[in-house]
Order: structure tokens, then C-alpha cells, then sequence
């Protein structure tokens, strides 16, 4: 699947989860911005983690043999991209 593929399916997850929380419009993060600046709190994060892996099929943490915290949104995009089964 393309980056752009990946990075598009977790952006329409990520305004799922953070939508009804937010109650207003949702600030679409850049590959730059911070996890931790788009609004998602660790059960918010855990929630869009595990809907990507019902709309991906796949966990990359589980797939990948080295542990890694990304830091951006562009970081946790490319971990998802590169670490496809």
C-alpha cells in the first residue's frame, strides 16, 4: 500500500476518534506536528490504534522487531508504512 494510502486511513480514523471529543472542527496534524499536540490522550491513542488495525489488518508494533515511540505524525504514518506485512 502507498504512504499516501496509509497516511489517508489514518487520518479519517483519527478524526473518528477525535471528533466526538473535540466537539468542534477538527485541526488536521501535518507530518511535523507532535503526538502529543494533536489532542489524543493515551485511551484516545489506543483507540486509534486499535481501529487502524481493523482498517489496516495489521499491527505494525507487533510486526516490527525493534521497539520505537514515534514522535510526530509523520513518524507514526512512515512506522505504519514500513513496518507492512
Amino acid at each position: 500500500m502507498e504512504r499516501s494510502a496509509v497516511r489517508e486511513i489514518i487520518l479519517a480514523e483519527y478524526v473518528s476518534v477525535i471528533a466526538p471529543k473535540s466537539g468542534a472542527l477538527v485541526a488536521m496534524p501535518d507530518d511535523e506536528t507532535m503526538l502529543y499536540d494533536t489532542g489524543l490522550d493515551s485511551l484516545g491513542f489506543s483507540v486509534l490504534m486499535a481501529r487502524l488495525q481493523d482498517s489496516l489488518e495489521w499491527d505494525p508494533f507487533s510486526h516490527s522487531a525493534t521497539s520505537f515511540e514515534p514522535q510526530t505524525f509523520g513518524d507514526f504514518v512512515s512506522f505504519y508504512y514500513n513496518n507492512q506485512p
